[in-house]
């Protein structure tokens, strides 16, 4: 430190007028850029983050946004399969029924061929009974006329036909 005071140098660097205008120009540069420079690039700065942050933020609402319509999506998807089942249900239900309609029906409709038949065959037999009657009833009066000799007029013919097919009635018993 002596050697500083004695001479006036400070080891490499002397003080002289041109480190004192160096350093004169160094305060005024820092003075220009404190005023003019640094705002500048400070309110580029915080625009910059300002930009950053709003870009986050907008990123998680996005993001949130997303998980929202993925759980309607998802809640969706949970209404269409409930939906899809009912409606299978539904049709495996409807074709039961269907299907009970069908076999009531056809056991109906079987009922009514059976009855309609049943009907059918005493009809038949009627006729055939009737038919038998009557034949029986022309047998008597062509024995009755060859018994008698003497073709019989309409009301005696009548009374022994009535006869006859009583006694052939009576006869049968069971029908």
């Amino acid at each position: 430190m002596h050697y500083l005071v004695t001479t006036g140098t400070a080891g490499v660097i002397e003080i002289n007028g041109t480190v004192i205008v160096e350093i004169l120009t160094f305060l005024v540069m820092l003075v220009v850029l404190a005023r003019y420079v640094y705002p500048v690039l400070v309110q580029l700065a915080e625009a910059r983050q300002r930009a950053i942050a709003q870009q986050l933020h907008d990123a998680e609402a996005a993001r949130a946004a997303a998980e929202a319509r993925l759980k309607e999506a998802q809640t969706q998807l949970e209404d269409a399969r409930k939906t899809a089942q009912q409606v299978i249900d539904s049709a495996n239900k409807s074709g039961e029924q269907l299907r009970q309609d069908m076999r009531d029906k056809a056991e109906e409709d079987a009922r009514r061929i059976g009855e309609s038949a049943r009907r059918d065959i005493e009809a038949e037999r009627d006729r055939a009974l009737q038919s038998a009657r009557s034949e029986v009833a022309a047998l008597v009066v062509t024995a009755t006329e060859k018994v008698i000799g003497e073709t019989l007029d309409q009301p005696k013919h009548r009374q022994l036909i009535d006869r006859a097919i009583e006694e052939v009635a009576s006869a049968d018993g069971s029908r």
